[in-house]
Formats: C-alpha cells, structure tokens, sequence
C-alpha cells in the first residue's frame, strides 16, 4: 500500500484504523458487532513500513477468504496477492520465523493473598525480558502443551542465542480510543517444530495479547 496516501496514513497513526482496514476485508462473514468476530473468522495480521520507499505491506491470514475492494484503489501500490496455506508440519523441521507481539505480563496489585486478582497487566519494554516471555513459551521435545503455572507453549523449540529481538514504536489510538497503547517487538529466528498439532493452534490463533491490533501471527518460511 502507498504509505502517503491519505487512507493509509491514517491507519499508521491510529491503532483502530488500522483494525477498521484489516476488519474491512471481512464484512457479512458474521453479525455487525459481534464481540468476538475476529476470532471467529481467524483473522490475524502484521504490518511493516519502509518510510524511505513510502510503501507499507501488510499481511493478512484468516479462515474465510477477505475482499478488499474497499480499499481506494489509490491506496495500493498493487493487487492484493492471495495464497491458500497448505502445508503439513513435521516434528524435526525447522524454519525461520518472523512474529510482532506483545509482550505483557501480570504485575501484582497488592500485598501476597490466595484469593488475590492476579495483578496488572503490564508490557514488556526491554528486550531482554521479551526474550524471556518468548522463551518461556518454547517447547521443548517431550514437554506438555501447557507449563505447570498454565501457560500455553507454542509446539516449537529453539536456541535461545539465536533469537533477534527488537523494540517497535508503541501503536497508539486519539479520540474515543485514547487511552489505547500497544508495546510491540519483532522477534526473528529459528524454530524446530517438536509439536506439531500445538504449532499449527500457534500459527492459526496467534500467540499474546492484542492480536486485534497486529500483534501475534507467526510467518514462518
């Protein structure tokens, strides 16, 4: 998409306009204003910028095909490209991985309590800690789906040295929405596939919170 043009640049500096045009690709798949119709449709998304050149891609994934005549056609430096993913996954096969989150965790509220709320969530703004977060959801061959404290691994493993991890500007959302903030990083790298049931729920549901907003999806190659 053409980053200058008017549509699109309002989706950089606004999170929500950014939901609106990945969203617009999905009308009549279920009721206006269902609550959880971006689940429902499995639709998750990513989205980069290159200012020099002026252009944005923007990656879409979802169980229903999209239509994006919507879209201005000024807006696009090109046709919409769509692929059908199909693909068997295999314990044993590695790839490279590129994945936008974000990285939050439950910040205690209060004194230590067993009936305590579990806390603040709170996002991740170092990279060394969102190598951890993202190291705690690697599985290992022959550990479970979910860790002992209920988190659920993503089906893959990888050394932990060849993470690449980088800071994103935060997204943000004016007017009705301006209390929105998403902290984002890029993790890259490469995954081994221990689990593949596990990593195709990954790649179908994402993984993190604010997966509305681009965050989430796991492109592999």
């Amino acid at each position: 998409m053409d980053a200058r043009h008017p549509y699109t640049a309002k989706s950089l500096v606004d999170a929500q306009d950014m939901h609106r045009t990945v969203m617009s690709g999905f009308r009549g798949w279920v009721e206006d204003g269902a609550p959880d119709a971006r689940a429902q449709m499995g639709v998750l998304s990513t989205w980069s910028v290159d200012l020099k050149a002026g252009a944005l891609v923007l990656v879409v994934q979802s169980k229903v095909p999209g239509d994006w005549a919507a879209i201005p056609r000024g807006a696009l430096t090109d046709k919409p490209h769509v692929i059908t993913v199909d693909r068997t996954l295999r314990a044993g096969d590695s790839f490279t991985f590129r994945t936008v989150v974000n990285p939050t965790h439950n910040r205690p509220t209060g004194p230590p309590a067993p009936d305590r709320p579990r806390g603040k969530r709170t996002a991740h703004t170092r990279p060394d800690h969102v190598k951890t977060w993202f190291v705690r959801r690697l599985q290992p061959p022959g550990q479970p789906r979910q860790t002992p404290d209920g988190l659920t691994r993503i089906g893959a493993t990888t050394e932990e040295q060849s993470l690449a991890v980088r800071m994103l500007p935060t997204i943000t959302s004016p007017g009705p929405h301006k209390g929105l903030r998403i902290v984002r990083a890029e993790i890259r790298g490469t995954l081994t596939v221990t689990d593949p049931a596990a990593l195709v729920d990954t790649m179908t549901h994402g993984i993190g919170h604010a997966r509305a907003y681009s965050c989430g999806l796991l492109l592999t190659r």
